[in-house]
């Protein structure tokens, strides 16, 4: 609020005039009508004075100390600056020289509101006046003004690996399906988690439709979350663990005969996957699997999302920083060291980075976790392959000897098994085999077992004796079986040892 009135009038009352000051100060010529902090000293935004909620929610992210984050290093380059304060860089300015980039001036420091929603001048200009403009920013990747702006670069390539994942592939009709879109469409996600902020996407919905972007995930105005992510990663809750929120679909079979798993990787990592036969057993000192204890307290992210520095082989000089945005916790690498979406490569050391076995002291090194995985990845093969082995390759099980295993002699025997309405012994085995094993389903838990070794083998081996006990049915290679119990009990007993001691050194 401001005084109209001269220092001699000041001591009668009648002549002080009180009018309410406008909510920003005024830009300098230059910036382009981005107004910045409105008291740099307090950090406080012009945006802030009446956004109050998201001031104090951003004032608490890495975004809100760019800048001193980026002065204080000594390797720091001009260029670096424009990613550290506000400018035409994540909004519709993009390209035009405004903000920092006009005018070198304290209130352009750090990331704050405008560096996504744009110049502010006009929305302020506008309140109270009937034609109210509302700079709304981005959540898709698909052009310029957005995250990937500056989140993206030798140093930052976040958005480069984003591209690659599968969280950018937008499957169209799941995207556009009612049941589906909660988990396939970052609007349907966004929707599905009570989040009500407005964006520029929201009310283009017949022209866009975002897959799962940055701010699907991350909240850009801040959260109690580590990385502003708009739920923990650390929680055993299913409802409550970013990840598993989506990675939690079909994890037990439904009736009327839903015989295959849809994401159950959450289910699979705490435990209470699968088709439960009568004659289940489980150490239940154990439902959490290897890689949901404490050992690995960031779960799904602990091994999907793992960042490190690759460096040149023959200098150790810089090269590339992997942010683990790919989400392939054992990912392929190229001839330089550096992540790839490629998922063909040998399961060797050479050929892939183990970092995210390692890295949290779990596995003592490359050697160890690649031995131990290869030898789960063989028990699960050995196991499903008993109950289904799919000769042919396409996918469904066929009768023997097109196929081999129970269910293909089941399926020759009583194909009725598979057309009831409620869920069979069989289709239960089908499920665990789908669940546990390779068949080429994108929609499995994919993991080879290595999710929770424990809780496959265990519905592995108690659906295999069940099945043949229901249907009458005999052995299937039980020599092959019986060679590997040994082997397979050695790697159990490792990795129970390494989530309850830790490593061997």
């Amino acid at each position: 609020m401001v005084v109209i009135g001269g220092a001699a009038l000041a001591a009668c009352e009648d002549d002080v005039v009180y009018q309410d000051r406008p909510p920003y100060n005024p830009p300098p010529a230059g910036a382009g009508s981005f107004l910045g902090y409105y008291d740099v000293t307090t950090s406080k935004t012009t945006c802030g004075n009446c956004h109050a909620d998201f001031q104090g929610s951003w004032s608490a992210t890495k975004h809100a100390g760019a800048y001193n984050t980026l002065n204080s290093n000594s390797g720091k380059q001009d260029s670096c600056f424009g990613c550290h304060t506000v400018n035409g860089r994540g909004n519709a300015a993009v390209g035009t020289n405004v903000g920092w980039d006009g005018v070198k001036d304290a209130v352009y420091h750090d990331v704050q509101c405008e560096s996504c929603h744009g110049a502010g001048q006009q929305h302020v200009d506008g309140i109270g006046q009937g034609n109210l403009v509302r700079p709304l920013a981005a959540i898709g990747l698909s052009t310029k003004g957005n995250c990937g702006d500056c989140h993206t670069g030798t140093h930052h390539p976040f958005v480069e690996e984003w591209k690659q994942s599968r969280h950018a592939n937008l499957d169209p009709g799941r995207a556009s399906n009612p049941s589906c879109t909660g988990c396939h469409e970052a609007r349907g996600a966004l929707a599905k988690w009570g989040v009500d902020a407005n964006y520029v996407e929201k009310a283009n919905a017949t022209n866009y439709q975002p897959p799962a972007t940055c701010a699907t995930c991350h909240d850009p105005h801040g959260s109690g979350n580590p990385s502003q992510l708009r739920f923990p990663v650390t929680t055993t809750d299913p409802e409550q663990n970013l990840c598993v929120k989506c990675h939690l679909r079909y994890g037990q079979p439904q009736p009327p005969s839903t015989i295959k798993p849809h994401a159950p990787q959450g289910a699979v990592l705490f435990g209470f996957a699968g088709w439960r036969p009568p004659n289940f057993a489980y150490d239940t000192s154990l439902v959490y699997g290897s890689h949901a204890t404490t050992k690995n307290p960031k779960l799904c992210a602990g091994c999907h999302v793992v960042a490190f520095p690759v460096t040149d082989p023959a200098s150790g000089n810089f090269t590339f920083q992997a942010t683990g945005h790919l989400f392939r916790p054992i990912p392929c690498l190229d001839a330089t060291g550096k992540p790839t979406a490629d998922k063909t490569c040998a399961y060797t050391t050479a050929a892939r980075s183990w970092k995210s076995c390692t890295a949290s002291g779990c596995h003592a090194d490359a050697n160890v976790a690649a031995t131990v995985f290869t030898n789960v990845r063989n028990r699960m093969a050995l196991e499903t392959g008993q109950l289904w082995a799919d000769l042919n390759k396409n996918g469904n099980i066929d009768a023997a000897p097109t196929d081999g295993g129970l269910l293909a002699t089941l399926k020759q025997q009583k194909p009725g098994e598979w057309n009831t309405s409620d869920i069979t012994p069989a289709e239960g085995a089908e499920f665990n085999a789908r669940l546990c094993g390779e068949y080429g389903s994108g929609n499995s838990d994919n993991s080879k077992g290595v999710h929770n070794p424990f809780l496959c083998d265990a519905l592995l081996t108690s659906t295999y004796t069940y099945l043949k006990q229901v249907y009458g049915l005999a052995d299937v290679a039980g020599a092959a079986r019986a060679s590997t119990e040994s082997l397979m009990g050695g790697v159990l007993a490792h990795v129970k040892r390494v989530a309850q001691t830790g490593p061997a050194r």
